[in-house]
């Protein structure tokens, strides 16, 4: 064996990745890991995406950035490269990250001159999970800390779900065995901002290849504000 301890980070949402929040008829919450690709449902489409703008805000009160127009995406905005539309009008994105995390509106504008809206907003809720690493070089016999965080949009505070146990954030080993506190092995701890927790440990000459994952589980009652 190596000197070097290869260990395995990732992010996995354990539940559903969609949820219909009760914000509104046409709101949803989409949860994805960072680094991977999302889809985001457009639930106002008409017949064609002609009509579709896409809209997106990353805090309640920051500026609205518009990506797609009428269908036609938009080439001014940072990420033009990794946004798609796809045939049934949603949003494609690759290769998520953290500044991804936020407020998606899908909307619909008909007239001779598309200046009409037709019907309500179709707003989506995207929420990154994105692990990393204290260590950039491991081996046995140091200590690392693996840190694991939800971003949310702040109109659904992350912390607030947490606290009452709509969202649970933990960490599991490689056969899908929550770890606990009670484990004298790992140091389990959440942050004043408990969209964020922490594993410590020591690595061990048998953690090569070692996997631990961070999950999000979320209760079927989720009452999304």
């Amino acid at each position: 064996m190596s000197d070097e301890c290869r260990v395995c980070l990732l992010g996995l949402i354990f539940l559903s990745s969609l949820l219909t929040g009760s914000s509104g008829v046409n709101d949803a919450h989409v949860f994805i890991s960072s680094g991977e690709n999302v889809r985001l449902p457009c639930n106002n489409a008409l017949h064609d995406c002609n009509s579709t703008t896409w809209l997106y805000n990353r805090f309640r009160d920051s500026a609205t950035v518009e990506l797609i127009c009428l269908g036609i995406k938009k080439k001014d905005t940072e990420r033009h490269e990794r946004l798609s539309l796809g045939s049934d009008c949603s949003l494609n994105i690759r290769n998520i990250s953290t500044e991804d995390y936020g407020s998606y509106i899908c909307q619909q504008w008909i007239g001779v001159n598309r200046d009409q809206q037709e019907g309500p907003d179709a707003r989506v809720f995207l929420h990154v999970l994105h692990v990393s690493s204290s260590q950039t070089e491991i081996s046995a016999g140091l200590s690392v800390t693996l840190f694991c965080q939800l971003y949310s949009y702040t109109g659904g505070s992350c912390d607030d779900w947490i606290r009452s146990e709509r969202i649970q954030l933990f960490w599991v080993n490689q056969a899908g065995v929550k770890l606990t506190r009670s484990d004298s092995r790992y140091q389990i701890s959440s942050s004043s901002d408990h969209c964020i927790i922490t594993l410590n440990t020591t690595l061990l000459n048998e953690d090569d290849n070692r996997e631990w994952r961070c999950e999000v589980s979320l209760t079927h009652d989720c009452g999304f504000e």
